[in-house]
């Protein structure tokens, strides 16, 4: 088998393997959600009969038992699957035996799982990075989308300060990105390979929160378990505390002294313990506030604060907007049945004039919402949520046909020329045009279909 009829397989997200019998030894799932969908926990997927799962799934139709009985693998193959308690997708998959150079002993499935509309929500926590899935994390700093300078700054400075130790914290609202950040810093660091634990302070009750951090140690007159807390699971990693200030002013100076000295001792116990961890920490809200009201001790902060990443609201960086929707249509197109070509551009428009009070998050639902209502493999104006539609009149669908030569005008006519000089500059070859004009080769794509340049 050559390497070049193996390439497509990487653009697969799964991998399964079953021994001879068809029972399931192993698997690595980018969309763990699935198995809640089948109505299984992780370890009631293995040791299993690969076809018990299904109820639309014979022995004889079955991909995997089909290479273990013929020994021929099946390339890029697609079968409807409805599980045992109803749940449809499909699935897209390559299978191939495995011999012990005398007889076949198992068989590997390669796969991609598509789905119906009604489960978009399944790709919310979608871990699309393969080599990064066993440390906790689902982003790198690719997934950091912008062509504003503010946000290339920030990006900078992530690869700045990544190969340093230094605690850090991330102020921005709600939506901007600052677990983006975090699991940037961290994938990009030497601790890449050590886990990343994250934990948002202010949805733990504050009682239970310092057991949760530090863990708790047994003794003879307790009933009270050994717990790791989440202090311990991070050693050799990076832990990610968001909402910082929802920690109790005593906490907040158990964690003065963790950064510090890197000692923990667990609840209840009587000896420290060394942590090699970082110390990422998160607020939506005014530092000068927090420390002013006394919710947030200034020596923390000073300490936390040793390099700190601002990050602005979308409304501020409204040249990425286009890059964010072209990317999120492409991350749903990869893992949908319904496949969307373009956006119009009274949409691009109405999300040029919104506001944006939920960032980047706000602007990733809003496109989930037009996959869902979606009719055709446009993106058109009625399929946006109505908050937006509605904004500063955008309700009146005016078109940008109807105006006379303007601002924008000018600027799409320099765009053009631009798409133009590149393509030509670099023989018409897509991807390098992409690369040198800071595009997804999907939005150069669409630009140049507006343009007509195709």
């Amino acid at each position: 088998m050559k390497f070049k009829e193996l390439e497509h397989l990487s653009e697969y997200d799964n991998v399964l393997v079953v021994d001879e019998h068809g029972i399931t030894i192993f698997y690595d799932l980018a969309d763990l959600h699935i198995l809640k969908q089948l109505g299984l926990k992780p370890e009631e997927f293995l040791r299993k009969s690969v076809t018990s799962f299904y109820k639309n799934l014979p022995i004889e139709k079955s991909t995997l038992m089909s290479v273990l009985k013929t020994g021929e693998p099946i390339w890029n193959t697609e079968q409807e699957l409805t599980s045992n308690n109803g749940f449809t997708y499909t699935s897209r998959s390559s299978t191939f035996p495995i011999h012990n150079g005398v007889s076949i002993v198992g068989a590997i499935e390669f796969s991609k799982h598509y789905y119906q509309k009604e489960n978009i929500q399944l790709l919310e926590q979608f871990a699309s990075h393969k080599i990064y899935r066993k440390n906790n994390t689902i982003y790198t700093i690719d997934n950091l989308i912008s062509q504003s300078n503010v946000m290339d700054e920030i990006k900078r400075k992530i690869n700045k300060v990544a190969s340093t130790d230094s605690t850090i914290l991330i102020t921005g609202d709600t939506g901007t990105g600052k677990e983006i950040v975090a699991q940037s810093i961290h994938n990009l660091s030497n601790r890449y390979a050590q886990p990343f634990i994250s934990i948002n302070a202010s949805e733990i009750p504050s009682t239970f929160l310092e057991h949760i951090l530090f863990g708790t140690e047994k003794d003879h007159l307790s009933t009270t378990p050994n717990i790791t807390g989440m202090l311990e699971q991070a050693n050799g990693g990076t832990i990610f505390l968001d909402e910082i200030s929802a920690l109790d002013i005593k906490l907040q100076a158990k964690l003065l002294r963790v950064i510090e000295d890197k000692l923990i001792r667990r609840v209840g116990g009587k000896q420290d313990i060394h942590l090699n961890i970082r110390v990422i920490a998160a607020t939506n809200e005014n530092t000068d506030k927090l420390m002013k009201d006394k919710l947030l001790r200034e020596d923390l902060y000073y300490r936390l604060s040793v390099f700190q990443f601002d990050l602005p609201p979308l409304s501020e960086r409204k040249e990425d907007i286009e890059a964010l929707i072209y990317y999120y249509i492409e991350f749903y197109n990869r893992h949908m049945q319904i496949k969307i070509d373009k956006v119009d551009d009274e949409v691009l428009h109405a999300f040029q004039q919104y506001n944006w009070p939920g960032n980047v998050r706000e602007l990733k639902n809003a496109i989930e919402t037009a996959y869902n209502n979606a009719s055709s493999k446009d993106i058109k104006l009625d399929d946006i949520p109505v908050k937006i539609r509605n904004y500063l009149g955008v309700m009146e669908k005016i078109t940008l046909s109807d105006h006379k030569i303007n601002l924008k005008d000018k600027v799409e006519e320099y765009e053009k020329s631009l798409i133009v000089r590149e393509l030509k500059n670099t023989g018409d070859k897509l991807a390098e045009t992409a690369r040198r004009l800071g595009l997804s080769k999907q939005l150069l794509k669409y630009k140049m279909e507006k343009y007509e340049l195709r």
